[in-house]
């Protein structure tokens, strides 16, 4: 199938990633293993075994009239560890190559058949300056935007960085996420033989 680009010339692109049939659940279920994959798990406590101390008997087993005790981290002791200790979770989901490379290009394909999807010249700029960035991808009728590229220089990263509604990635990187939250997607011809590569 072919793209046109700003300049008005057709880019041919395959049809295996950006003409398959969309899969709205394979692309479901990649993104939301990739925001799981992202969240933290952090929360923790300690066990009567990992809290510190508590090593000694507190008083002899018999004759004290008190409760017979092994330690002082007991859960049922101030200072004591938890019952049922929290732990980190792992929230990853496993998600095989195949899948992975099927949802991308599901969603590219449907990018590219919505018109979401453009192919443009150049997203360089002189200086690594917010305006020049600004005008170059409000010159391509967007304000709202994932700019992809290959091998961008560091001013094109530097003058993007300021941008709340711009999001430049290299494609060898871009991830599922980036492709479904922005509204259009800039590309450059380098950019798109790269996910050619990737998800052929």
């Amino acid at each position: 199938m072919d793209l046109s680009t700003n300049s008005g010339v057709a880019v041919t692109v395959s049809d295996d990633v950006f003409g398959a049939k969309y899969n709205e659940g394979l692309v479901h279920q990649i993104v939301t293993a990739y925001l799981a994959a992202k969240r933290s798990g952090n929360a923790a406590q300690k066990t009567r075994s990992e809290v510190s101390g508590g090593g000694a008997k507190p008083w002899r087993q018999k004759g004290t009239g008190r409760a017979r005790a092994g330690t002082s981290r007991s859960p049922i002791w101030t200072g004591g560890g938890v019952t049922f200790a929290a732990k980190p979770r792992d929230y990853t989901q496993k998600v095989n190559k195949k899948m992975y490379r099927a949802a991308m290009r599901s969603i590219l394909s449907q990018a590219a058949a919505d018109g979401r999807l453009k192919v443009v010249d150049d997203l360089d700029v002189a200086e690594p300056k917010t305006k020049l960035m600004r005008e170059k991808v409000e010159s391509y009728g967007v304000d709202k935007a994932l700019l992809l590229v290959d091998d961008a220089s560091d001013n094109a990263f530097m003058a993007v960085r300021n941008l709340p509604n711009i999001e430049m990635l290299d494609a060898e990187i871009v991830d599922p996420v980036s492709l479904v939250r922005y509204p259009n997607i800039l590309a450059t011809p380098a950019a798109i033989s790269q996910l050619e590569k990737r998800f052929a």
